[in-house]
């Protein structure tokens, strides 16, 4: 069956990345964690999700949906008394998904040094009142770095498109 065909809304003008910038904080106790006093897996991407979800419904306007989730490596073990920071940016937007590159940093308490913990590409798609994929508003990549995140995420796009 073929894919129905969105419609295009007028009036979307592009919106720029640092306009839907999001966090997610939250500090890690003892219900977070594993019989080792490290943070579960699935904690950290309850978080991931909820930073994505939250920039790209800054960016469309719209409820979204969380539609994949790109490879998740954990660099370092997240402990209980952790302060973590998951930090959400739109590196590409099609018409109606958002690619959302989240970063997620322990920062330890009290001492306050941060680390890079992991990071994850999390693919969301807008939705209208019955559900259905909605148009979203281009991406204004203004600094090189943006630049960098579109074109990787085109090659990304590309390479998921290539028959197999």
């Amino acid at each position: 069956m073929p894919a129905k065909k969105i419609k295009a809304e007028p009036g979307l003008e592009p919106r720029p990345s640092r306009d839907s910038i999001s966090d997610v904080a939250d500090l890690m106790f003892p219900p977070d964690a594993n019989m080792h006093g490290t943070v579960f897996g699935g904690k950290v991407l309850q978080m991931v999700d909820k930073a994505a979800s939250v920039c790209a419904m800054r960016h469309s306007r719209k409820p979204c949906v969380t539609v994949a989730m790109e490879r998740v490596e954990f660099l370092v073990p997240i402990r209980v008394g952790t302060f973590l920071i998951a930090k959400a940016q739109i590196n590409h937007t099609g018409r109606s998904s958002m690619e959302v590159g989240v970063e997620v940093y322990a920062e330890d308490m009290p001492g306050g040094t941060r680390v890079h913990t992991n990071s994850c590409l999390v693919t969301m798609v807008a939705v209208d009142s019955r559900g259905r994929p909605a148009c979203v508003p281009p991406l204004l990549a203004e600094t090189p770095e943006e630049k960098e995140r579109w074109a990787a995420a085109e090659a990304r796009r590309a390479a998921r498109r290539k028959p197999q």
